[in-house]
C-alpha cells in the first residue's frame, strides 16, 4: 500500500496500475481515497464563460475556435456585475469554487484584463474560491491575479505531448508547461488535467497521467474530461468514451496523485448516477455543477443535489485546507 505521495513514478509503474484488472484497481485507488481523503465529500465547482468564441486557437474538440463552424456565438466580455450575480447563484446552489473562461489563446495586458482581475476581487470577496482558465500567461500576469485573490488556474495538457499535435497545432506542450511553471511561482494552485476520446491511444493516456504525476508539485485539482464531440469540429465524428475508461482514468489519477482533487468533468450528461458512483468510488471528489461547461451540457444543480442525497456526498467547503491550518495554529 502506498504511503506517501510520489513524484517519481515511472511509465512501467504506470502502465501497471493503469492495465490492472478494473475492479482490482478501482478497490486500490477507492482505499487510497479513503486513506488521503474524506470520501463523503465533493468539492462542487461552477464553470462560466465571460468571454465567448471567437478564439483563434485550432484545438480539434473546441466549439469556441473561431475558424470552425459550430453555431457558438462570439459573446464580448461580460460585465462584472453580470458575473457576479451568476457567482452568487453558483454558491446559493452549494458551489464553493467558481471558475471563469475567456476563450482567448493568451492573456493580453490590457482593459479586458484588468476588469478580469476585478471580477477576480469581487469572487474571493463573496468567499468563495476563485479560478479562471484563460489561456497562457506571464509570471507577471499570473501574479497580478494572485495578488487580486486568484485561488486557481486551470491549464490543461489536454493528452499527451507525442499525441499533443494531432489536436492543436496553435502552440506547443512546452507553452502549456511554461504556463503552468508561472502560474507556480506565484503560489497559486494548479488545476491541470486533460481529455480522453480525441483518438489518443491508451499509451498517450498513460504518458499524460506520467507527465501530471511527476510535476514537483502535484496538481492540486486534475481534472478527467471526455470528449463532447460537437457538430462543426474535427473530432465530430468521434465515438463516446467508453464509460469504463473513465474510471480507470480516475482510479489511476487517484493511487498517482492521492491528494489531489479529481474531477469527474465533461461528458457526465451521458452517464447514469451509478455510473457517476463508481467513479466517485474510484477516486472522484470534484465535478462541476450547473447547467453548462462553457458551451456543452452539463447536469443541473438540481440533479447533482438529488445524487449527492441518495449517494450520501456532501459539498466540500472553500478554503478547506486553508482553515485547517489555521485550526492546527490555534490548537
Amino acid at each position: 500500500m502506498q504511503n506517501a505521495i510520489r513524484n517519481n513514478w515511472s511509465i512501467e509503474e504506470i502502465y501497471e496500475i493503469y492495465n490492472a484488472p478494473l475492479l482490482e484497481l478501482v478497490f486500490k485507488a477507492a482505499t487510497i481515497h479513503k486513506k488521503f481523503n474524506d470520501t463523503a465529500e465533493v468539492q462542487v465547482c461552477t464553470l462560466l464563460s465571460i468571454k465567448t468564441g471567437g478564439c483563434t486557437e485550432d484545438c480539434a474538440y473546441c466549439p469556441q475556435a473561431a475558424r470552425y463552424n459550430t453555431g457558438v456565438n462570439v459573446h464580448a466580455l461580460m460585465k462584472k456585475e453580470e458575473v457576479l450575480s451568476y457567482a452568487q447563484k453558483a454558491k446559493d446552489a452549494g458551489s464553493t469554487r467558481f471558475c471563469m473562461g475567456a476563450a482567448w489563446r493568451e492573456v493580453r495586458d490590457n482593459k479586458d484584463f484588468d476588469r478580469v482581475i476585478e471580477m477576480v476581487k469581487g469572487v474571493n470577496e463573496m468567499g468563495m474560491e476563485v479560478c479562471c482558465t484563460l489561456g497562457m500567461l506571464t509570471e507577471t500576469q499570473a501574479q497580478k491575479l494572485a495578488d487580486a485573490g486568484l485561488y486557481a488556474y486551470n491549464h490543461n495538457l489536454d493528452t499527451s505531448s507525442e499525441y499533443y499535435s494531432e489536436i492543436i497545432t496553435t502552440r506547443t506542450y512546452n507553452d502549456r508547461l511554461q504556463t503552468l511553471d508561472n502560474v507556480r511561482k506565484t503560489g497559486v494552485s494548479v488545476c491541470c488535467g486533460g481529455i480522453i476520446g480525441l483518438g489518443e491511444t491508451h499509451e498517450d493516456r498513460i504518458k499524460m497521467l506520467h507527465t501530471l504525476s511527476t510535476m514537483p508539485e502535484h496538481p492540486e485539482s486534475v481534472p478527467i474530461n471526455a470528449l463532447v464531440a460537437i457538430a462543426g469540429t474535427p473530432l465530430e465524428h468521434n465515438q463516446r468514451v467508453d464509460v469504463w475508461d473513465m474510471i480507470r482514468m480516475i482510479a489511476a489519477a487517484r493511487i498517482l496523485m492521492p491528494k489531489s482533487m479529481v474531477r469527474l468533468s465533461a461528458g457526465r450528461t451521458s452517464m447514469s448516477i451509478a455510473e457517476q458512483a463508481l467513479c466517485f468510488m474510484a477516486g472522484a471528489n470534484s465535478i462541476f455543477a450547473g447547467d453548462k461547461l462553457l458551451t456543452t451540457p452539463n447536469p443541473s444543480f438540481e440533479e447533482d443535489d438529488a445524487m449527492f442525497q441518495l449517494l450520501g456526498l456532501k459539498p466540500r467547503v472553500a478554503f478547506k485546507e486553508e482553515k485547517e491550518l489555521v485550526e492546527e495554529m490555534i490548537n
